[in-house]
């Protein structure tokens, strides 16, 4: 039996789900088969089981890792000084627009998500908790509840903006949709 350094499992597990992520976001949970997905991981077939149960256990790791790691970013740039206005400002880019697979996940598979088994959306659902809280955190007018209302409302104005301008195939309609809802999201939060 072939053994392997600590750790390499992990790394491994970590790959797949980074190959899936990319995948995921750029074409959409259903059209990425697995064999292709592994092939593009540079693995086999069978090392997906070793890691994984199921297809749907892979897009519920990939959710959670990828949104994890919108929030940490977010709350990096906070720490840097970044405020909302700056996270609209990149969120809703003409770079964000034109990569989905290294952009937001929701996004890129908010759609598809509502369409998969119960479990998954509890877990996306929790996950989209966690940007409201950071987002109402970061809102300084009203209580928690007309803070949360308000995180809600900009951050499903964010979504559906860089939706619709990946969406139409008119470049100055998409950059003039990132514009608009650049504007709705400032003046949500009262920013110019």
């Amino acid at each position: 039996m072939m053994r392997y350094e600590k750790g390499r499992k992990d790394a491994t597990r970590q790959h797949i789900v980074q190959t899936a992520s990319r995948r995921f976001r750029a074409e959409g949970v259903e059209a990425v088969g697995l064999a292709g997905l592994m092939r593009d991981a540079g693995l086999t077939n069978g090392a997906f089981y070793v890691h994984f149960d199921s297809k749907e256990h892979l897009v519920q790791e990939v959710l959670v890792d990828a949104l994890d790691r919108r929030l940490e970013a977010m709350i990096q740039a906070k720490s840097h000084g970044a405020g909302l206005d700056d996270a609209i400002r990149d969120y809703l880019s003409p770079r964000q627009r034109d990569l989905p697979d290294q952009g937001c996940p929701t996004a890129a598979l908010a759609a598809e998500i509502a369409r998969h088994p119960h479990e998954t959306r509890k877990l996306f659902t929790q996950k989209i908790d966690d940007f409201l809280d950071f987002i109402a955190d970061n809102l300084s007018d009203g209580d928690i509840e007309a803070r949360r209302g308000q995180a809600a409302a900009l951050f499903g104005m964010m979504v559906g903006t860089l939706q619709l301008a990946r969406a139409v195939n008119d470049d100055a309609l998409s950059d003039r949709i990132l514009e608009g809802g650049i504007a709705a999201g400032l003046a949500l939060i009262g920013a110019d």
